[in-house]
């Protein structure tokens, strides 16, 4: 639902327990594939680039090896990462942002902008 269809239902009334589900469903889809600590800091990770699994590891304090190599499996899985291997000695695995991923920026952007806002306008108060 674009933003004026979800501003147009939301000042239509009464509210119908239809309207407001259809408007819920896909925000929750969205969550449960990004929801999480570090799935967004690695998209963000692979925004700039592809990367080897150790290069991913140091650009994102705190995440542990094996929760990185779980998130980017479920990552793979929902086809916002791919993984490649190369055939060379020692094995080389570089990950990169599908472009059905890079579709994430501008959410990404925004979530950004308003983090910012949100931090100045607490540091404030």
């Amino acid at each position: 639902m674009e933003t004026e269809e979800l501003e147009t239902a939301a000042k239509k009334t009464p509210h119908t327990h239809g309207e407001c589900t259809k408007s819920i469903l896909p925000v929750r889809d969205a969550l449960e594939v990004l929801s999480g600590k570090w799935k967004l800091p690695i998209i963000i990770s692979l925004i700039f680039g592809n990367k080897r699994f150790s290069q991913i590891a140091k650009e994102i304090p705190g995440i542990t090896d094996k929760m990185l190599s779980k998130e980017l499996r479920d990552l793979e899985a929902n086809c916002l990462v791919k993984r490649t291997v190369y055939d060379s000695i020692p094995v080389v695995v570089e990950y990169t942002l599908t472009d059905y991923g890079h579709t994430l920026k501008p959410v990404i952007e925004v979530l950004r902008n308003w983090g910012v806002a949100h931090r100045e306008r607490i540091m404030h108060l």
